[in-house]
């Protein structure tokens, strides 16, 4: 099957010109941070430079700078502008522990979350989907099938959210998951918080301070004054039903540390040991306080009552997750330090990924898939009972299904039309990165 990317804007007669464009969106969007942290944008882009999907994962912005002119047929006054996770991709789901106590398997990253059309996350997974099973050998009409799979499941599990009072009783769960997803479940059920602080801290003194493992970075009075403050301001940012748990937040150690990930290269962050539920050693709880970065969608939506609702991207993430999640963490909140946005956010020993190298077959990934479509209908329906947000205030199911009518099917070919179109567009994208990365051609960051 010939894919024909004419529908993006792209022609082959523009294929020269393709490597100024992807370098100019990443040197626009990253800059910053490369001047910060070269060593950690080269590892950044190593790492992208490894195969189409990597690549993908790692260029959130081009994806938004090549949609936002594209006609969107399913975008209206309010469809534009609903909460969206911003980089949603097959990688990015997980498990975590909500505020009720529940193992839920869900989207698991909030760092690009924004305000924007609904149907962005759906492209962009459908593009992950057709990328990533690519890499995996299969067919155009397996991928066909399978991007069409989320994409009429997520339509379904909008319609029942019109249908429920209680949009929060769905769940995907222990009680309710399936196959591969069940199983991330299962192996997130056999952690244990103590598992977890004995590997990033030992006992000293009577009391648990963080090991010296590769990476941390141990701070000065000066820098851990300014952390502690710090701290001290994000506590007043937990809802007030969320903040009386019985957690002292007396702070027992920081550290540094600095994101050297695809999507955290270059952002400096710390890493906050507390007191927890009691004086036990084994119930201290670990934070992460992240900077804050821009996120992609951001860069293309002109809307200035969204820009100017954010204090900062730290308060621009916290806001954004609990707007998207049904029980988010009862410890998520934002701070900043010298005038930048800072997230502040638990790290959880009940986080298990998706094992996507075990699945191979596709009705093995259709029926992850299927899963797939229902928790990213959940997390652009439900909003978390202590979200503080006023800039949606409608009911985002009711505008979904209002603009999509009864032309499910057509949505359905759009979807997997734009998924198989933009996956072959991104292979030879990342061709077209390698050869400039490789070559010295990214301003800031070299090859060696």
């Amino acid at each position: 099957m010939q894919i024909s990317s004419r529908r993006l804007g792209y022609t082959p007669a523009m294929q020269d010109e393709r490597e100024s464009v992807i370098v100019t969106c990443l040197v626009e969007a990253f800059s910053d941070l490369m001047d910060a942290d070269p060593d950690a944008f080269r590892t950044k882009f190593r790492k992208m430079a490894a195969e189409p999907f990597a690549f993908y994962r790692g260029s959130a912005c081009l994806f938004y700078a090549d949609v936002a002119g594209r006609r969107d047929r399913w975008a209206d006054e309010r469809t534009s502008r609903v909460w969206i996770q911003g980089d949603l991709h097959a990688e990015n789901f997980g498990t975590y522990m909500d505020g009720a106590g529940i193992l839920i398997f869900d989207v698991n990253d909030f760092d690009e979350a924004f305000v924007g059309h609904f149907t962005w996350d759906l492209q962009r997974f459908a593009a992950s989907v057709a990328l990533m099973c690519w890499q995996k050998a299969l067919s155009d009409e397996e991928i066909r099938t399978l991007i069409e799979t989320f994409v009429r499941t997520y339509i379904d599990q909008v319609r029942w959210f019109t249908e429920v009072e209680d949009d929060a009783s769905f769940s995907l769960n222990l009680e309710t998951a399936r196959g591969a997803v069940r199983t991330a479940l299962q192996s997130a059920r056999l952690s244990t918080r103590s598992q977890m602080l004995n590997h990033m801290t030992t006992v000293d003194d009577n009391d648990r301070r963080f090991r010296d493992l590769p990476g941390v970075r141990r701070l000065d009075e000066a820098e851990r004054d300014k952390v502690t403050e710090a701290f001290a301001r994000y506590l007043e940012t937990i809802p007030t039903t969320k903040r009386f748990r019985g957690i002292a937040y007396d702070v027992k150690d920081v550290i540094g540390k600095s994101g050297m990930g695809i999507g955290s290269a270059g952002l400096p962050a710390y890493t906050v040991l507390i007191e927890g539920f009691n004086q036990a050693l084994d119930n201290d709880a670990v934070l992460s306080m992240k900077q804050g970065n821009v996120a992609a969608p951001s860069r293309v939506v002109d809307d200035s009552e969204v820009s100017a609702y954010f204090s900062h991207h730290g308060h621009r993430t916290a806001v954004s997750q609990r707007a998207l999640q049904a029980h988010a963490d009862p410890l998520l909140g934002y701070t900043d330090i010298d005038g930048v946005g800072f997230v502040v956010s638990e790290i959880s020993p009940y986080e298990a990924d998706l094992g996507w190298a075990e699945l191979t077959e596709p009705d093995e990934l259709a029926e992850v898939i299927e899963q797939l479509g229902r928790a990213v209908a959940k997390v652009h329906c439900v909003s978390d009972s202590d979200s503080d947000q006023t800039l949606v205030d409608f009911q985002t199911e009711d505008a979904i299904v209002a603009v999509i009518g009864d032309h499910a099917d057509e949505f359905v070919d759009d979807m997997v039309s734009f998924g198989l179109e933009y996956a072959a567009i991104v292979r030879d994208d990342h061709r077209h990165f390698v050869e400039a990365f490789r070559g010295g051609r990214i301003p800031g960051v070299t090859s060696t």
